[in-house]
């Protein structure tokens, strides 16, 4: 099979830690581009405004290979331009990432309660991908898995792109053996260690995952640590990585993590409660190095507040 070509490299830097958007100038079926400008506010203008289109055309921000793009200079499909878009406004973080080991392959994080992992939607700058490129001058930086922006925890991310996928894999493939610890209430009635089977679905737009009949697609293993004061620590360590699911399945068992805005109860939009992280912590990763062979183990430096 014929390896598609990546087309050329950006012109643009990054800017605070995000890539600029590439676009390449697909073949006109009948549209009758025939400008640039018109293509760009025909597939940017619903989003945007036209006249938003226009103002970063005027400012310079398309750019292609050879410079800034004009929004009459003549349609060639094709051809790559670049541009910023305009970041969302964001409040800030006021938490630090914690670097736990850093080598020429790999670094690993503890990323804060509240910080989302990568870009998305109206998180962008204030995610820890941005950040770390940012703050340890790695631009080619990547995460080679997610971690819910609530939950915090280890975080592995991969210093070389050509890198990346033999990470993912592990993660793919259940190769990697995850630790997480939650406080929650206490109940007697409870009997653990458990290990929990259920489906998981999740609607897009749907703040919350439910369980569902079915056949499962979520194992997770719950143990008690220590209770005091009508409050338990957890470990829980999932098997397999449905959206939400330590959530889900300590909900479903009657012992909603502690702080959660989510379940049982939706808690209706507002500022962040910075004072109220979840407590949900990732707090071991243990897996085979894909190119050392060596066994890895990281422990995260985090500690929830839980049963005195």
């Amino acid at each position: 099979m014929r390896r598609r070509s990546k087309g050329p490299s950006s012109p643009l830097p990054q800017r605070n830690g995000i890539d600029p958007v590439r676009v390449r100038l697909p073949e006109d079926p009948g549209k009758g581009w025939a400008s640039v400008g018109e293509y760009l506010v025909d597939r940017y203008g619903a989003a945007v405004g036209a006249g938003r289109i226009e103002e970063m055309l005027l400012g310079g921000r398309f750019v292609g290979t050879d410079g800034p793009v004009g929004g009459d200079e003549p349609y060639a499909a094709g051809r790559y331009l670049w541009f910023h878009r305009d970041f969302p406004a964001e409040t800030p973080v006021p938490f630090a990432i914690g670097v736990v080991h850093r080598d020429e392959r790999i670094v690993v994080v503890d990323k804060p309660h509240f910080l989302a992992t990568m870009p998305r939607g109206r998180h962008v700058t204030e995610t820890a991908l941005a950040r770390l490129r940012r703050d340890l001058g790695l631009p080619r930086l990547q995460p080679a898995h997610r971690l819910d922006r609530l939950t915090a925890g280890l975080v592995l991310f991969v210093v070389r792109e050509e890198d990346r996928g033999a990470y993912q894999t592990l993660f793919r493939d259940r190769a990697v053996r995850k630790e997480y610890e939650a406080v929650a209430p206490y109940d007697p009635a409870v009997e653990l260690p458990v290990t929990v089977r259920s489906r998981i679905e999740k609607e897009r737009g749907v703040m919350a995952a439910r369980e569902v009949p079915g056949e499962p697609n979520a194992e997770s293993r719950i143990e008690l640590v220590e209770h005091a004061g009508g409050l338990g620590r957890y470990r829980l360590l999932p098997v397999t990585g449905r959206t939400h699911q330590l959530r889900v399945h300590m909900n479903g068992l009657g012992l909603p993590i502690l702080d959660d805005p989510v379940y049982p109860v939706v808690r209706e939009d507002g500022p962040e409660d910075f004072a109220r992280p979840l407590r949900l912590l990732a707090r071991t990763l243990e897996f085979t190095d894909p190119f050392t062979g060596d066994e890895r183990r990281f422990e995260s430096r985090l500690r929830l507040s839980g049963p005195a």
